[in-house]
């Protein structure tokens, strides 16, 4: 039943965070507002609306943990799990725009995160304040660098909708979220003391790969219909968010406190190494692709990282 409450969850944070979406950039478009600024805001902030409810959730009800380690799970599954799949689909042309910005602040997020983390095991406010600060910049500079890219992120088909259609979207979106975020919550809590292990095993395994399922079916359908709307970008650009955003967010709120011990010691230095090792893989063997073997020693990396925390 447990099990159930977190499908069940996931599926209502999915369809929540599609419905939220369609109607944030309907209304933004029926505001005027610039379609890249929609690109670089609302849409990138109504695609991490899942994970950030999820992660504000757990902070408020005592269940820090599972904030914490639905991101960093989420993290490592991004990289690890949904990018190698994907490759197993075709080979994946990086943009130049990776080195010079994208990878630069994932590490320098995932970085920060651990000496927040590291020194006394709990993201304050004034540290949220930080961690979201630095996402204003990085969107600042995308505004004004990289607008052709911000540009191609933004769905073409969400500009004609009513205003009634609007309100129902953003309605039906919200409540999605909210009882998606209490069954997925509820679900993994329980879970984890009906198997007798911490809240943060259930978050960075069985939540993150939930929360996770979006960009993987994006990312195979763009990458069989040859698509460039997925890129290793897209899935660093959610890593960013989710440490930026979400648990920025999350901990201005309320402190983000570590527990469990194993987030420290495990989970985020796997976290560390595979968003590390996105750099070397990028210009070797061929530079600015990545292919299949790459997606093999991704998809094994995880597959030991879920070996070694179970």
């Amino acid at each position: 039943m447990n099990f159930l409450f977190i499908i069940a969850g996931l599926v209502l944070l999915i369809l929540g965070g599609n419905w939220l979406l369609k109607a944030a950039v309907a209304l933004s478009l029926k505001l005027n507002i610039p379609k890249i600024v929609i690109g670089m805001t609302v849409v990138s902030f109504a695609t991490s609306a899942p994970e950030l409810i999820v992660s504000l959730k757990a902070a408020l009800n005592g269940a820090p943990d599972l904030a914490l380690g639905n991101v960093i799970g989420s993290n490592i599954a991004n990289l690890g799990f949904v990018l190698g799949i994907t490759l197993l689909f075709g080979a994946m042309e990086i943009q130049k725009s990776f080195y010079k910005t994208d990878w630069p602040v994932m590490m320098l997020a995932s970085v920060l995160l651990y000496f927040f983390l590291a020194g006394d095991q709990v993201i304050v406010r004034y540290e949220g304040i930080i961690l979201f600060s630095l996402l204003v910049l990085f969107l600042m500079y995308l505004l004004r660098f990289q607008k052709a890219t911000l540009e191609e992120d933004l769905p073409e088909d969400e500009d004609a909708l009513s205003l009634f259609y609007m309100l129902f979207y953003l309605v039906i979106g919200g409540v999605g979220l909210w009882a998606g975020s209490e069954l997925l919550v509820k679900g993994a809590k329980a879970m984890a003391e009906d198997f007798g292990v911490s809240q943060r095993i259930i978050a960075v395994t069985v939540v993150s790969v939930g929360t996770s399922i979006p960009e993987l079916s994006a990312s195979i359908i763009a990458v069989i219909k040859k698509e460039k709307a997925i890129s290793l970008g897209n899935l660093i650009g959610s890593n960013i968010f989710n440490i930026l955003a979400v648990l920025g967010i999350t901990s201005i709120v309320t402190p983000v406190a570590v527990s469990d011990l194993g987030l420290l010691s495990n989970d985020i230095f796997w976290m560390l190494g595979i968003s590390f090792l996105t750099l070397p893989f990028v210009f070797l063997p061929k530079r600015f692709q990545l292919n299949w073997k790459h997606g093999i020693v991704l998809l094994v990396l995880y597959g030991a990282f879920i070996y070694r925390t179970l």
